[in-house]
């Protein structure tokens, strides 16, 4: 087993409600790490639309999903909560640690290993997954040369890669692991991008520096043998001809970036009673069926129940207030307004030393 990491929460998932978890938690003296399928905090607001204003976060007329983000980053970092980035919560299971209620062992699909008195799942509709190409035998090539996220960097070292999508997540790779690789091959079916226009000038410039290629097209088909790619076929529709041209691109590994979907995952293994997909909690701490695992945000469900980052502040707070039960079974818990004479600032500064 890999070395077991002990905290006092868990949080699956670093949306912005999972974010603010850690915000509630640290003002009580709790100690969180997050696990996330990303490489980034921000959950939906971050990967999906960073840039679209949203409009009804209390005291921000308008705000962007990236600077929600920054934001509740920059309120948290006092606490010094950890993140395990471009991991999956895949197992959950009791374990017997010597007290009266237990504790949690969490594994991710890394094989990391966490354990926690407090599990909080925090992760929106669920886990983020790859979407698919529809290349046929694709499957045969996953996990050896065909990959849909980047967590090592240095395995593509040296490497000859083609990296599908017009997005941000296929600009940025082709911007990071060009100077590593042997060559790198941007393909995607028009002119026009949906990445930041600076990402994409960058990634022009280095093409007319003859640094990468990119290619027009799509990659309808796979060479290779036992999962190892040798080159993939490229055919591009010219808009007014209409004549297809086929090339052959040699490489190592296709980075296909297609954009992400939404799936409970190994999630719905975890034993909860689930309504639909989702979560069913009490509406006075936010609790599961099963105690000591707690779930905020869209992946809840309860009567009336509102899919707005506002509600999950609000069961955020709620559910701080039981986890510390837990945490601290012998404290009593005293209700303070951040305003009160334990001030927040206090409170900051003491967590800050920490």
């Amino acid at each position: 087993m890999s070395e077991i990491i002990k905290t006092d929460v868990v949080v699956v998932g670093a949306g912005p409600c999972g974010l603010f978890c850690a915000f509630e938690l640290g003002l009580l003296d709790m100690k969180c790490h997050f696990v996330d399928i990303l490489d980034r905090p921000g959950g939906q607001c971050a990967e999906l639309y960073p840039e679209k204003p949203i409009y009804d976060i209390p005291a921000y007329p308008e705000i962007s999903g990236q600077e929600l983000t920054d934001r509740l980053m920059e309120q948290i970092a006092p606490f010094h909560p950890e993140f395990h980035f471009q991991q999956m919560a895949e197992k959950l299971e009791k374990i017997d640690d010597g007290s009266e209620t237990g504790a949690w062992r969490l594994t991710t699909d890394m094989g990391k290993v966490l354990e926690a008195k407090v599990i909080i799942i925090a992760a929106g509709g669920g886990s983020f997954m790859p979407k698919k190409p529809p290349i046929p035998g694709i499957e045969e090539y996953e996990d050896t040369s065909v990959f849909y996220a980047v967590r090592q960097m240095d395995k593509f070292k040296g490497k000859k890669l083609v990296i599908v999508g017009g997005g941000d997540s296929a600009l940025d790779w082709t911007l990071n692991l060009q100077p590593l690789a042997e060559h790198v091959t941007l393909v995607h079916r028009r002119k026009e991008f949906r990445a930041h226009l600076d990402s994409v000038n960058k990634m022009l410039a280095k093409e007319q520096a003859g640094e990468l290629d990119f290619v027009m097209g799509q990659v309808k088909e796979l060479k290779g043998e036992n999962g190892q790619l040798t080159s993939v076929i490229v055919e591009n529709k010219d808009p007014e001809t209409k004549e297809v041209t086929r090339k052959e691109i040699e490489c190592d590994c296709l980075l296909p970036f297609f954009g992400l979907t939404m799936k409970l995952g190994p999630i719905a293994n975890f034993g909860l009673n689930l309504h639909e997909n989702l979560i069913p909690v009490d509406t006075e701490k936010f609790e599961t069926s099963t105690p000591g695992i707690f779930a905020v945000g869209d992946i809840n469900y309860y009567p009336g129940k509102l899919k707005l980052i506002l509600s999950g502040f609000h069961e955020a707070a709620l559910m701080s207030r039981q986890a510390f039960r837990y945490i601290y079974p012998d404290a009593k818990l005293k209700f303070e307004y951040t305003t009160s004479s334990s001030s927040l600032q206090e409170k900051l500064d003491v967590a800050d030393k920490k």
